[in-house]
């Protein structure tokens, strides 16, 4: 009992030591490399909130635009995209927590153009190709590289906006906590597909299981999951509508529709959604001219409660991430090239602006480590 007692503490110790660790965090970053405001590739940072120190470890440069990233479950390994048209691929690194040092592996064509989202498990990768509309699939190697595609999956259809929705957009992958299931945002046909994830399989990773349409003309583009798996929460691009449906066996239901848009005359460009690590509070970000990051407090029944809307600090709020310990929100503003430090309530789930911030070249991705 004894022993079980100090596992327990030590355990506790090491994880406060690396969420929380007097206010130190470790970040991942991915960017455009090739923008008017761009970075240089993939980069790890610690930093230091309260004493405001932004202390970059590495960069790794192999990669055009590696824009989004994955962190896999053992923290051994990023995957990344190359976001370049018909020359995009995925590349593969393997990674020290420690140094936050990268080592580039290899990468290999997606297949589909313009990659925009990349989820992984222990035994496969899969990107989202935003021209493409389609995914790629691809084995992950014992030794963390990449196989050449093993599956491409096309969606088919458009929807109404005539400069939008004129043919699919693949804009997200995500896999259900128990991983049973993949799914997937199309902004293009206004639909989230859903499909069987066979974790053994080599060649046919993927079955189309389900599809549910949502509102028409929205786009839905980001989606995030709750830790139970039973509600998904869903944020659309071209007008800023926030969707909860409930997930059971594969299938989805629509039970709560509201926004992220709360003031007049706003031009939506919503992009990034988020749950609080406490599963309590949902965030999403908006672009367009909003610029800002909305909070809403989840129910018992899963609904959606506003609480408050706050800038981003910047113009583009691409992406953010909540720091382990809840205790903070990182805006990544790919405009203006600046990533902002927000602190957060953790009984209210309300943000306040730290007047804490470090320039870095287009944020697209971020994620701690």
């Amino acid at each position: 009992m004894k022993k079980v007692l100090l596992a327990g503490v030590i355990l506790f110790l090491s994880i406060f030591q690396l969420v929380a660790g007097n206010g130190v965090y470790r970040l991942l970053i991915g960017t455009y490399t090739n923008t008017k405001i761009s970075g240089e590739g993939i980069y790890s940072y610690e930093i230091d909130v309260e004493k405001g120190i932004f202390n970059q470890k590495q960069v790794a440069k192999e990669l055009i635009n590696p824009s989004f990233l994955a962190l896999s479950t053992d923290k051994k390994y990023v995957y990344a995209i190359s976001e370049s048209g018909t020359a995009s691929k995925a590349g593969a690194f393997a990674f020290d927590v420690e140094s936050g040092s990268f080592s580039f592996l290899n990468s290999t064509l997606t297949e589909g153009k313009d990659p925009c989202y990349i989820a992984e498990t222990k035994n496969h990768v899969v990107t989202a190709n935003y021209s493409g509309g389609n995914l790629s699939v691809f084995r992950r190697n014992t030794d963390g590289t990449l196989s050449d595609l093993i599956q491409l999956v096309q969606h088919t259809g458009n929807s109404m906006h005539p400069k939008r929705q004129t043919k699919p957009y693949a804009h997200q992958v995500v896999f259900t906590p128990d991983q049973k299931f993949l799914l997937s945002c199309n902004l293009g046909t206004d639909k989230v597909m859903v499909y069987k994830y066979d974790f053994n399989s080599d060649h046919q990773p993927l079955v189309l299981f389900d599809s549910v349409k949502v509102k028409a003309g929205s786009g839905p583009r980001h989606l995030t999951i709750s830790q139970n798996g039973k509600y998904v929460y869903l944020i659309h691009e071209i007008d800023g509508t926030l969707s909860v449906m409930t997930l059971k066996k594969g299938r989805l239901n629509i039970i709560q529709e509201t926004s992220v848009v709360v003031k007049p005359d706003v031009k939506s460009g919503a992009a990034d959604i988020h749950l609080s690590p406490d599963g309590k509070f949902l965030y999403a970000s908006n672009r367009g001219t909003a610029n800002d990051i909305t909070c809403f407090a989840i129910e018992k029944n899963g609904k959606l409660r506003f609480v408050q809307q706050i800038s981003s600090g910047g113009v583009g709020p691409r992406n953010f991430a909540l720091s382990p310990d809840g205790k903070y929100l990182f805006v990544g503003n790919q405009q203006t090239g600046n990533i902002v430090i927000l602190k957060r309530d953790l009984k209210t789930g309300k943000l306040t602006d730290t007047g804490k911030n470090f320039k870095i070249g287009a944020p697209v991705c971020l994620l701690f480590y």
